[in-house]
């Protein structure tokens, strides 16, 4: 909860959640609320979150996470935010790896997906530079604010990844 303030910022910013398709942070509630939520994931084994903070500080600056976790396909999805502040500094290329290792280590998961906005053009590269293909473009899957947006979901699996990137 000491990130409460913090997690705020990050969730209210429209930049930051320009491809997220959730609805921004309007209060501090709200922001709690966000991380009542990744506890309870945690306790139910359905996802695990860190927080991003630069080296020598504990001030959020991003968040990273596995997200449901599908224990019976050994598989889950990778997601990541970052203050655009921190933008084009490699802060995710750098912890996507971390991320993939516990996921492929310590819960013996066989693939990991991230699920993106075609747009996305900065996390597309970002996934690229760290192994992953593409798997799929779905046109217009997903109605969120009053229109449809497309999805792409790029992939690595374990036997793929190399630790030494």
């Amino acid at each position: 909860m000491s990130d409460a303030e913090a997690m705020f910022q990050l969730r209210s910013n429209p930049e930051t959640m320009k491809y997220v398709s959730r609805p921004l942070a309007e209060n501090i509630d709200d922001a709690i609320a966000v991380i009542k939520m990744m506890e309870d994931k945690i306790e139910s084994n359905e996802g695990i979150n860190w927080a991003i903070s630069l080296k020598g500080s504990t001030a959020l600056i991003g968040l990273i996470g596995l997200y449901r976790i599908q224990q019976e396909n050994y598989r889950s999805e990778i997601g990541y935010m970052l203050m655009p502040a921190f933008w084009g500094k490699g802060i995710i290329t750098e912890a996507i790896p971390a991320v993939l290792t516990f996921g492929f280590q310590t819960l013996a998961l066989h693939s990991v997906e991230a699920i993106i906005e075609p747009e996305n053009v900065a996390s597309e590269k970002v996934l690229y530079k760290n192994g992953f293909v593409k798997e799929a473009h779905f046109i217009e899957n997903e109605f969120f604010n009053g229109k449809f947006i497309s999805t792409a979901v790029y992939s690595i699996l374990k036997r793929n990844f190399n630790q030494g990137q």
